[in-house]
């Protein structure tokens, strides 16, 4: 599965944001402007970001909306993308700065972060669809996680997050349940 390098940058964004939501035994990640700064620190934004509670209050609506994403199929996500397209306004531009070669920005950079996330996060969405790899937009098969991710393997096989140690644990798990069932 070939994406352009910002629509790769905007997927892993969106999986980091969505994956600040609770599960389980796992705590809200996005709370504080702390959070936003750590947040920001590995997904960096381009343009005005204002970092203040009200931004903190945007993304986390944004990102359960977006996580919805992760609960359909192609088809279904079509009309959730579209709203999102429509809603953030987007007006899709190339553009070239920094390091970055000639890329897509579907919003000004004056727009709000969580526009501008929405906006990103739809485009690359139009991608994954376009490109008919949407089986590829998965949840952690660990029983105990809830985590998203899009899976970039060669054959389409990866089933844990990169979150935690979700494929190594349940391999032990599995191995474990394996050695007792020899032994009884």
């Amino acid at each position: 599965m070939i994406f352009t390098p910002d629509t790769r940058l905007s997927l892993a964004a969106v999986v980091n944001l969505v994956n600040t939501l609770p599960g389980y035994d796992d705590p809200d990640r996005l709370e504080t402007v702390a959070d936003l700064d750590d947040f920001l620190a590995g997904n960096p934004y381009t343009g005005r970001i204002a970092r203040t509670r009200e931004t903190v209050s945007a993304l986390r609506d944004v990102r359960a909306r977006l996580r919805i994403l992760w609960d359909v199929d192609r088809v279904d996500a079509v009309p959730l993308v579209n709203e999102m397209l429509r809603d953030s306004g987007a007006l899709p531009q190339l553009v070239i700065h920094d390091s970055f070669d000639w890329h897509i920005h579907a919003t000004s950079d004056e727009a709000p972060l969580a526009t501008r996330i929405l906006a990103e996060a739809a485009m690359a969405f139009v991608d994954v669809i376009r490109a008919d790899e949407y089986d590829r937009v998965r949840v952690c098969s660990a029983d105990d996680c809830e985590a998203v991710y899009i899976d970039y393997s060669r054959n389409g096989s990866k089933r844990y997050c990169d979150t935690g140690n979700c494929g190594n644990r349940m391999n032990v798990i599995a191995y474990r349940a394996r050695k007792a069932r020899e032994s009884a």
